[in-house]
């Protein structure tokens, strides 16, 4: 398992390459955290364009991030994911929570759009 991160604003944007289960799900979850907690994330978006499996242990990993993300007041993505990894989270219920989008890039224009209507709301005082 490899992570890679972006950071964009407030968002971080990590990016899982290979196989997620209970042999790296603590080790992803740490440094995921990490990263989170060094860089002061509000938002996160879990890239799972190149994960190849999942098993529960990963299902936690999300439910776990999201749990940190809404106590500082962010939102949580999932995108890139295969039909595969798709249906697990479905099927998880994950995406009841757990917002999903086709891609990083859509889930960053996403956020990054709601930042800004927030920041005229907050000028304008409405």
């Amino acid at each position: 398992m490899r992570l890679d991160f972006q950071m964009t604003d407030d968002i971080l944007v990590a990016s899982a390459c290979g196989e997620l289960d209970h042999h790296s799900a603590g080790t992803v979850r740490d440094e995921i955290d990490e990263t989170m907690e060094a860089f002061s994330c509000r938002h996160l978006i879990l890239d799972f364009e190149k994960i190849t499996f999942m098993d529960s242990s990963g299902i936690g990993v999300v439910l776990g991030r999201y749990n940190k993300v809404t106590k500082k007041g962010g939102r949580l993505f999932v995108a890139g994911c295969s039909e595969y990894i798709e249906k697990i989270l479905y099927m998880a219920g994950i995406f009841t929570v757990v917002d999903k989008q086709k891609d990083a890039k859509d889930a960053i224009c996403l956020l990054k759009g709601q930042q800004q209507m927030e920041m005229e709301v907050n000028v304008s005082g409405k």
